[in-house]
């Protein structure tokens, strides 16, 4: 298992070489583009939302949200109907630096799972699902 656990580290560390260049370019880093996907992926998020999708604190979140909103990428609403929510969304911009991110590390998965062959995507993903669970 140690193979496997220096093959996901240094995998990860590939796949994410190019678009934390790319974040850093306006700015951002890696939490920040996890934030970015998370927002892009769902309908209307609220911050408790995207606490749960994340698994991380209010406390933890707060920094690195704020400066998405102050650099234009992303707003917080007040939710049209519950008062006490905050609705997330991404703005152009935002939109535009989290599609060029992950399209970064698209790029790295698409080529691995075409070198990997018929059945690469199908194991990982078995795989994946499997450690996700913990």
């Amino acid at each position: 298992m140690d193979e496997a656990l220096e093959l996901m580290y240094f995998g990860w560390r590939g796949m994410t070489r190019e678009a934390d260049r790319y974040l850093a370019t306006v700015g951002l880093t890696r939490v920040h583009h996890r934030i970015l996907y998370s927002i892009a992926r769902g309908n209307d998020l609220t911050v408790s939302d995207l606490l749960a999708i994340l698994d991380i604190s209010k406390q933890a979140l707060h920094r690195p949200m704020t400066l998405l909103i102050e650099k234009g990428y992303a707003t917080a609403t007040a939710h049209p109907t519950l008062h006490r929510f905050k609705v997330l969304r991404l703005t152009a911009a935002g939109r535009k630096v989290e599609h060029q991110a992950s399209e970064h590390e698209r790029r790295v998965m698409a080529r691995a799972f075409e070198r990997g062959g018929a059945r690469a995507f199908a194991a990982w993903s078995d795989v994946m699902r499997e450690t996700a669970k913990g």
